[in-house]
């Protein structure tokens, strides 16, 4: 009996606190002691609330500086298109004063619920210039005064704006809130994370999007006022951390804080790069990289503005890509140009794949759909297919010439399918070819006398 007591109490204990409905008092600042080695090394100040104690740095930064978001920048990164949104949240994400840039450095990079966010950073625009406040857990004990300090700023400022926060730095703070059973996690009226979009528009040119190489790259961090020559590696600061706690030296903690001044700095750069990316300023196609504008493409494409994606995807042509993205933005163009009833825009793309692009059978088999479905000239739209399957069949004696490739299987299914649809669309079409009262017929006795325009193709 008494074991089955035990057991209720413990499962008794796994339930959350109700969250407290005291408001969070402000917490008291008061200048570090003169023993206080951290708190000086660091210029912080120590905050006290009802949990306790903890530091906190301050320091404003004339750069970043603030960028003004544009209202095609905001529907793009937060869809507020969506009529669910209420009108409510629609205003506070629209409102620059609600922002908080956030970034934390924790005790391990994997999560868990064993990881503790030691140093919260927290950012928002104030006097044209960057705010930023910094809460650093002196012990784990100070975890609670901590966190009850971070849930009054967001209640202030419930936008969020993070860089791999939404798969990294909130859940791990929320967990955090959860584990102390009586500060409940602040709402969020909404959460912005700056890596999908810096992803979809850099990376075809960088590879690594982290946000060092971002700063380095695509923010031009010598007009930003701050480099990294001497930053901490990330991968580090855990350690560094723990070496403090065990009575290591307290000079490396002084980096790690700095560490996330400049990822707080560049957090807030980085969205003013991407508002002046996304607007809808003729300008901003002409400073941008081929490589960055086909980025751009695609993720406008994404969120629903096809007009803007196709221009953006045409110039990056224009301009030049390398020849291995080159057949995949001028599918993509002439898919777009497809799908807007542009068909005979999208026909010249697919024509041009057929002569220079790797991806030619599958223009071989668009041509053959529009010149049946769009012009009914089915003799050309058998030759189309003919030309496919030819194609087909060299690139299958290419791929399939004895290389071992670990995507063998795929790639040859992907082939099968593809031939048997060429092959399908083959036998319907000369069928319909063969009929003596096909218009095909009839075109194809004017054309039989005059020269072919792209003979070269066959």
């Amino acid at each position: 009996m008494a074991a089955i007591t035990d057991k209720f109490s413990r499962l008794a204990a796994l339930k959350p606190a109700r969250p407290s409905a005291r408001p969070a008092e402000k917490a008291v600042l008061r200048a570090p002691e003169e023993e206080d080695a951290l708190g000086q090394l660091l210029g912080a100040g120590v905050a006290r609330n009802h949990f306790g104690e903890h530091l906190v740095i301050r320091n404003w930064y004339s750069t970043p500086e603030y960028a003004e978001p544009s209202g095609t920048t905001m529907e793009l990164l937060s869809h507020t298109r969506d009529e669910s949104l209420s009108r409510r949240t629609r205003a506070v994400l629209e409102d620059p004063s609600r922002w908080l840039f956030l970034d934390t450095e924790t005790t391990g990079l994997a999560g868990g619920t064993g990881t503790y966010a030691f140093l919260i950073g927290i950012a928002w625009w104030d006097a044209g210039g960057l705010q930023v406040e910094q809460f650093f857990m002196r012990d784990f004990t100070e975890e609670y005064s901590l966190l009850e300090e971070l849930a009054a700023r967001i209640r202030e400022r419930p936008v969020l704006l993070t860089f791999n926060g939404k798969s990294f730095d909130w859940p791990l703070l929320e967990n955090r809130f959860a584990m102390t059973r009586s500060i409940a996690a602040p709402q969020l009226a909404a959460h912005l994370d700056l890596l999908h979009p810096a992803r979809a528009l850099w990376k075809l040119r960088l590879a690594s999007v982290r946000l060092v190489e971002l700063e380095r790259s695509v923010l031009d961090p010598q007009r930003l006022g701050w480099h990294r020559e001497e930053d901490v590696d990330s991968a580090l600061i855990p350690q560094r951390y723990f070496d403090y706690l065990h009575g290591g030296p307290l000079a490396p903690l002084a980096g790690i804080v700095r560490h996330n001044q400049m990822d707080l700095r560049g957090l807030a750069a980085l969205f003013g790069k991407i508002n002046q990316t996304l607007t809808e300023s003729p300008d901003v196609a002409e400073e941008c990289e081929s490589l960055d504008l086909f980025g751009l493409s695609r993720f406008l494409q994404r969120r629903g503005h096809p007009e803007r994606a196709q221009a953006a995807c045409a110039q990056a042509l224009a301009i030049g890509l390398p020849a291995d993205v080159r057949p995949r933005a001028q599918k993509q163009l002439a898919l777009m140009a497809k799908r807007r009833g542009q068909y005979e825009r999208s026909a010249e793309i697919w024509e041009e794949m057929v002569r220079s692009s790797q991806d030619a059978v599958h223009a071989c088999r668009e041509l053959a759909m529009y010149y049946e479905r769009r012009v009914k000239n089915f003799g050309r739209a058998v030759e189309y297919a003919k030309l496919g399957l030819a194609k087909l069949k060299r690139e299958r004696a290419v791929s399939f010439g004895g290389l071992r490739d670990p995507y063998l299987a795929a790639r040859r299914a992907r082939m099968e399918r593809l031939e048997k649809t060429l092959r399908e669309r083959l036998a319907r079409l000369e069928r319909k070819a063969s009929q003596p009262s096909s218009p095909s017929r009839r075109r194809g006795a004017r054309e039989a006398a005059e020269p072919k325009a792209n003979s070269a193709l066959w």
